[in-house]
């Protein structure tokens, strides 16, 4: 709603002109100046239907428009209710129209737009006329209905109607556009002077509050001349502007008479009042002002008043260094709260606030700046520039050993915000992280639930590794191969798991095909070699290893690992348990799976 209001505001901006203390409905009438605005036509209902009691509407815009306290004369129910229940088809619509004027004129707007609904039900021309349109304003004015009463207040035969510029001004006021609001002023003391004080008392009260909101305390205080000392939502809006002026002390004259008979609500905005002082004068310490705002938002939520504490809150956290309380103050206000335009610069600084809780110049423990994050990560950044930030946080986490708390970083990102062939790699790494945390099931459901998308070979393939890691961990060797069957150079793995599970007949098979040639060897190419001989050695394949001896004897005569090879490789007879075992501690650690086969060595937990 808030947004088409400011669309409305905007339309109904005024160059304010400089206004005098004393003009604010003091009693002087001067004349209305032409706004010049709502320059837009009154909106053409679509496809109109003929109603069932047509013809006065034609009557309706005949009629002059009703000046100030000519607009909403009042007769009594009973005479009302008579006169309704004598009327005739052509007369019902005539009298149902006075019946409405009378219920405005008592404030009863939710019972005049009910009549006036019914009346423009049997006659729809009526939303065209002014007189009716100004009716339908004040009802919902009065029922406190900001974006109808404006719909029906804009238009350009109403543009320098007095009582419609008051109707305006209040429903700007209220609805928090002050500047706008003062833009109608001069236009509607005409219609604000014909009113008794008691019937002004709601359009003073708003106009004051509208001077304060624009930084016009003298244009308040002089203002509410209009209202007798001792009205509580007087002499609370006499205290702000005291206090704005300077004048504590006066100010605090009239919040005490409010903390005795205001409202619970007046209370607290005059308690609230005092705080906003004490800050700005610095008598009070950041610390213990937040205090007493957190304490008076648990008894008040909502509204102006809870605003104004998280406002202020917000803006001593942020002074103080206060992250947890400035990210607490602002989230609530960026999503409980209409902001308009200053709904971006809050989200702007929010989130700078919260990479600076992810950035790596932080101090900030890991686990305090996690915290901060989950609590607050619905302000993350959007798209590459959020999920670079979380990318990285989770790497700091994952380069402290913090594993589980990385995995479950990037699963939120993996299921709320990756979409579509983001999803590949991303869910390798998550699943990579849970495999490190010893939650291999985890790994594997990451993998599945991201099943149905068409990712890339490299990604399907990168995918498939950690899939079979994990199914490795769970116990499920034949799943695991069977996932690795259509990897690309899936074989070094498959060699891997064959190796941890001892499955020599399998692993002499695999890794035969893929023995490097003879030369200078890698740490993996000798690993490969000892390995498959250790295979052939325990499946009792002498000629094959013979062969292999005579392969690669002259590659290992230079080589640390040349023992190994020839314990390995010797003639089974004549190798004893200790030398063989020797060798076997002396195969180098590098794997023909690369770094992944570094997962199969963590330890499952849960």
């Amino acid at each position: 709603m808030k947004s088409r209001l400011l669309l409305a505001a905007a339309a109904s901006a005024l160059s304010v002109a400089a206004l005098p203390a004393a003009e604010a409905v003091t009693g002087a009438r001067p004349a209305p100046e032409g706004n010049g605005l709502f320059v837009h036509p009154v909106p053409q209902p679509d496809a109109r239907q003929e109603g069932r009691l047509p013809g006065f509407a034609t009557e309706l815009s005949e009629r002059s428009l009703p000046k100030a306290n000519e607009a909403w004369t009042v007769i009594s129910h009973d005479e009302a209710w008579k006169a309704l229940a004598r009327a005739d088809a052509e007369n019902r619509q005539r009298t149902r129209w006075r019946y409405a004027i009378s219920l405005l004129g008592q404030s009863l707007g939710s019972e005049a737009s009910g009549v006036l609904e019914v009346m423009e039900a049997d006659d729809p021309d009526l939303a065209l006329v002014d007189a009716f349109r100004l009716a339908k304003g004040a009802a919902y004015a009065q029922m406190r209905r900001p974006e109808k009463a404006l719909d029906a207040l804009v238009g350009p035969g109403l543009a320098d109607n007095s009582e419609a510029c008051a109707w305006r001004l209040l429903v700007l006021a209220e609805a928090g556009f002050g500047e706008q609001a003062l833009g109608q002023l001069n236009c509607a003391l005409p219609a604000l002077n014909a009113r008794s004080s008691d019937d002004r008392k709601r359009f003073v009260l708003a106009i004051a509050d509208a001077a304060l909101d624009t930084g016009r305390a003298d244009l308040a205080v002089t203002t509410l001349r209009q209202v007798r000392s001792g009205d509580p939502a007087g002499d609370l809006l006499r205290g702000r502007a005291f206090y704005a002026l300077g004048k504590p002390g006066e100010a605090r004259i009239q919040l005490r008479r409010v903390a005795k008979s205001g409202t619970e609500e007046q209370r607290l905005d005059a308690e609230l009042s005092g705080i906003e002082d004490s800050v700005a004068r610095k008598d009070i310490t950041p610390k213990a002002a937040i205090e007493q705002l957190n304490r008076l938002r648990y008894g008040w939520r909502g509204g102006p008043i809870e605003r104004r504490a998280l406002e202020l809150g917000y803006r001593l956290a942020s002074d103080t260094g206060d992250t947890r309380g400035a990210l607490a103050a602002g989230s609530t206000l960026f999503n409980y709260f209409e902001l308009g335009a200053e709904g971006p610069q809050l989200a702007a600084a929010l989130q700078k606030q919260l990479a600076g809780v992810l950035d790596a110049t932080n101090t900030m423990p890991l686990d305090q700046a996690l915290g901060l994050y989950w609590d607050f990560r619905d302000l993350a950044p959007l798209g590459a520039e959020g999920d670079l930030l979380v990318n990285r946080f989770a790497d700091r986490l994952q380069n402290a050993g913090l594993y589980a708390k990385a995995a479950e970083l990037l699963q939120h990102q993996l299921y709320v915000r990756a979409q579509d062939l983001a999803k590949g790699p991303l869910s390798a790494k998550v699943g990579r992280l849970h495999i490190l945390a010893g939650r291999p099931d985890l790994a594997l459901k990451a993998i599945r639930d991201t099943a149905n998308v068409v990712y890339t070979p490299d990604m399907l393939a990168e995918r498939h590794r950690v899939e079979a890691v994990a199914l490795t961990q769970l116990g499920k060797t034949s799943e695991a191969l069977a996932v690795l069957q259509d990897v690309p150079n899936g074989a070094g793995l498959r060699a891997e798991i064959l190796w941890k599970a001892r499955a020599w007949s399998a692993l002499a098979a695999e890794a035969g095909p893929a023995l490097p040639a003879a030369g200078k060897l890698s740490d993996v190419g000798q690993a490969t070699i000892l390995r498959h001989a250790v295979a052939l050695a325990m499946t009792h394949r002498e000629p094959d290893i013979a062969a292999l001896r005579a392969r690669y004897a002259g590659a290992f005569a230079s080589l640390p690992t040349a023992a190994a090879f020839d314990a390995l490789t010797s003639d089974p007879a004549s190798v004893d348990p200790e030398r063989l075992s020797k060798a076997m501690a002396a195969i180098p650690s590098a794997s023909p799976a690369g770094d992944i086969a570094d997962l199969l060595d963590i330890p499952k937990h849960g």
